[in-house]
């Protein structure tokens, strides 16, 4: 199985880059294509050459893939279907409100923490998404570059599945990916102990 390049940062995309035999810019340039213009397949890279992109997906996948479906509410809100690591279903909302569009992001498949008022919670837990997972929430849905705001409070305990999510955190946060300043990230937990970080707060 290839291995996927969302969900790496830029300096390991650049390391991917230089495993194919290419230049380390070319992972600068991964980076830009998949953080900051939301490309969601190879033929948008424009800038990056045939050969090169040849070499890439020998070893590589890019790691999107679309929402299987979606539906919208009478207030604008938009809820999508994405089909996720070991055959799992998760759901991202698209809250929009003025001059915000905020998206509602999932992190787990179900959840164990097994709060009895969550619809999540009573289905149990399914497994952790990756990085890569949480990050094609925010790439794939149409209008993407027009998201403003993200709150962690979708399917799962964000704070169970820590590694995964504070790595999408920083990738969101990098001004060499999404840009995006800390205060615009809202992580909702019921509270796990020993799985905090601040460095990006």
């Amino acid at each position: 199985m290839k291995t996927k390049l969302l969900g790496k940062n830029p300096d390991e995309l650049a390391a991917a880059a230089v495993d194919c035999g290419l230049k380390p810019f070319v992972g600068r340039q991964l980076a830009e294509w998949l953080y900051v213009k939301r490309a969601g397949s190879w033929d948008r890279m424009t800038n990056i050459s045939r050969e090169s992109k040849a070499r890439l997906q020998e070893k590589y996948d890019l790691g999107t893939s679309l929402p299987v479906a979606s539906a919208c509410s009478a207030d604008g809100t938009v809820k999508y279907l994405f089909e996720v690591e070991g055959g799992e279903s998760v759901e991202a909302v698209l809250i929009p409100d003025e001059d915000r569009r905020t998206l509602c992001v999932s992190s787990q498949a179900g959840c164990r923490m097994g709060c009895k008022f969550c619809m999540t919670g009573r289905q149990g837990w399914h497994g952790n998404l990756s990085t890569a997972d949480i990050l094609n929430q925010f790439i794939s849905i149409p209008g993407a570059e027009g998201l403003t705001n993200a709150v962690f409070m979708g399917m799962g305990e964000p704070l169970d599945n820590s590694d995964a999510v504070f790595k999408a955190i920083e990738i969101l946060t990098d001004e060499r990916c999404f840009g995006w300043s800390p205060k615009r990230v809202t992580l909702s937990t019921i509270g796990v102990l020993g799985r905090s970080k601040t460095s990006w707060t």
